[in-house]
């Protein structure tokens, strides 16, 4: 029997052949909560992008399909180069990354040398090899905290996480002016709207939302931060401003409990799901892992220069990974 073209899918068991190339290959599969929930729900591993590219590197898999985008599948191969990794679509990138060209970075490092660089990990690996310290949404506080306040701070490429710890920390800091255009699509005119519906219950959001998002929320942490805070929930329902598609993690976990996407837009518009990590499906993780491409590949000197980046960032503050530890706002 011939193996099955792109064209030619029709009647293959999807699931099926996933689970057995995934043996073949002996593959890991890892998903980012903001995928869709067939694939989170076949995935050995679900989380946020550093704590999925930790755990990977701990297995003895030869293979790893990140359903992710590209920036995550970048690090999972940092933390893991003896590994193939694949990424279901290589053109699943991010905002962010896209917003922050590594020439464009470095020229700014260059133009501020008295400050050392911050860069959250929705980057390329070749920005992380410019940077001193990563940092994710689960971590920035615990490192910033530890940083001298006479120190000189670029933050990137997120400027609304930069901003909201400026503004928690009273720290001043260089700030690039890279946005995730998800969480910028939420409306503050939606969500008071969806409040007055809902009146008392909580908002929780992710500090990738602008200010007059944040201003509303009762907990503002990571992705993970948002699980965990979604199963202590003492009410029953919870408004969640972030890619919706962790709502199938917080269902999981709490089927009891009601929770509502916060809006974007008019309401209506689906703006705040990803387009990105909506470019990996069940039939590109399928040709992945039979073709074992598209593949990560990596310069070894940026690999090195960009594993010191966030070797840094797991001294100061290895204790967050996947933990959320942005607290109430």
């Amino acid at each position: 029997m011939n193996a099955p073209t792109r064209e030619s899918l029709q009647g293959v068991d999807l699931l099926s052949e996933i689970n057995r190339l995934k043996k073949e290959r002996n593959a890991v599969i890892l998903a980012h909560y903001y995928q869709k929930p067939e694939i989170q729900d076949l995935a050995d591993f679900v989380g946020d992008s550093l704590e999925l590219s930790k755990r990977a590197a701990e297995t003895d898999a030869d293979v790893i399909a990140f359903c992710g985008v590209k920036f995550m599948a970048e690090t999972a191969k940092i933390l893991s180069p003896q590994k193939t990794v694949i990424l279901p679509d290589m053109a699943a990138g991010c905002s962010l990354e896209d917003a922050c060209p590594p020439g464009r970075f470095k020229a700014f490092r260059e133009a501020h040398p008295d400050h050392i660089a911050l860069t959250y990990i929705n980057c390329s690996a070749e920005v992380k090899a410019l940077s001193d310290i990563i940092v994710t949404s689960s971590s920035a506080e615990t490192i910033l905290s530890q940083i001298p306040p006479e120190q000189k701070i670029i933050f990137g490429p997120d400027r609304h996480l930069g901003g909201y710890l400026s503004r928690k920390f009273n720290r001043e800091m260089l700030l690039w002016p890279g946005v995730c255009i998800v969480h910028e699509a939420f409306s503050e005119t939606e969500l008071l709207k969806l409040k007055t519906q809902y009146p008392g219950v909580p908002v929780a959001a992710h500090p990738e939302c602008p200010p007059h998002i944040i201003d509303h929320a009762d907990y503002v942490g990571s992705t993970s931060g948002i699980l965990q805070f979604a199963k202590s929930l003492t009410g029953d329902t919870l408004i969640v401003a972030t890619e919706p598609h962790i709502i199938h993690q917080m269902e999981k976990a709490e089927p009891s409990k009601k929770f509502i996407g916060a809006p974007g837009a008019d309401g209506n518009c689906a703006c705040n799901i990803c387009p990105y990590m909506a470019l990996n499906t069940m039939e590109k993780l399928y040709f992945a892992l039979r073709d074992l491409q598209p593949q990560i590949e990596l310069d070894e000197e940026v690999r090195l220069a960009a594993k010191r980046s966030l070797d840094r960032m797991l001294e100061m503050a290895s204790g967050t990974v996947g933990k959320g530890d942005l607290g109430r706002a």
